[in-house]
């Protein structure tokens, strides 16, 4: 990994931060992509010291805010020629329901389609770049999905923290694959993978219930460091090289839910977001 440039949505705590830290100690370039000035600076300033490697970078974007993934895409498109590995790690779940500065339910804008755009926009980097690896961080919550209702995708009826996670945890596995079929002839790479059940400060912005049984529930998670190993293992294993559209848990490909495997309901989640977030052709940037 030395030399090589890696990308990180979120990358300022929990699974991103262990994710950073372990790439930077390979000898990556590490772009730490996150919400929060202060909080992603006091991160950038750990990994930098444990690591002791001084090319860390930190660039600010809001993932669930169009305007922001399109204004971060062009200010890291002028910033860099390449990118060798993008990950999409940003994500989070949310006690009631609420709307991006889009009017998206922010669950979907921030989970999904953050994914979605960000990639849309680095796409350009990414066919530049040598290894040239995409991976998203989905979740086995995908699996407690039984069906997807197109009806109310953005859930204003019966809201429900858990499960909305869940399903926009699909909608990850969903754009790997279709995103693997498309870039495959570039020799570009897509998979997606479950961390485990980790404690982070994931859960936060729940319910007051979530909140207060996650203290509870964090004796069972298993430690970020170790929630990130299957991160680390996709973006610089050789072992993966040339593998594509996959699913992973523990470093070992294997099959999501028969519903993820669905390239009827996959394709339709991939128009709709086409129409939600403008895009005509994925990855082809108009310079505005």
């Amino acid at each position: 990994m030395k030399g090589k440039i890696v990308v990180i949505t979120g990358a300022n705590s929990g699974i991103g931060k262990a994710t950073a830290l372990a790439l930077a100690k390979k000898g990556a370039t590490i772009y730490m992509i996150c919400r929060n000035r202060r909080r992603g600076e006091m991160a950038r300033q750990d990994i930098m010291a444990e690591s002791k490697n001084p090319n860390i970078e930190l660039m600010l974007c809001d993932l669930s805010s169009m305007g922001s993934i399109k204004e971060f895409g062009f200010t890291i498109r002028d910033r860099l020629d390449h990118i060798d590995v993008l990950i999409n790690n940003a994500g989070a779940m949310f006690g009631s329901r609420l709307l991006s500065l889009d009017g998206i339910e922010l669950t979907l804008a921030l989970n999904h389609i953050g994914y979605f755009l960000n990639t849309h926009y680095l796409l350009d980097l990414v066919r530049k770049g040598t290894d040239k690896r995409i991976i998203n961080v989905a979740s086995v919550g995908h699996k407690s999905v039984k069906n997807v209702n197109f009806n109310d995708l953005q859930n204003k009826i019966n809201y429900k923290q858990l499960k909305v996670y869940c399903e926009t945890k699909l909608y990850n596995i969903y754009f790997t694959q279709l995103l693997a079929e498309k870039l495959k002839p570039e020799g570009i790479t897509v998979n997606c993978l479950h961390p485990g059940v980790v404690s982070t400060n994931f859960g936060n912005s729940g319910t007051w219930y979530f909140k207060i049984m996650l203290p509870i529930g964090r004796a069972f998670m298993i430690a970020p460091e170790k929630g990130a190993e299957t991160s680390i293992f996709l973006a610089s294993s050789p072992k993966v090289k040339g593998i594509t559209g996959k699913y992973f848990d523990k470093k070992v490909e294997t099959k999501p839910s028969r519903l993820a495997q669905n390239e009827k309901y996959a394709k339709k989640i991939w128009d709709i977001t086409m129409n939600l977030t403008g895009v005509q052709e994925f990855g082809q940037v108009v310079e505005s």
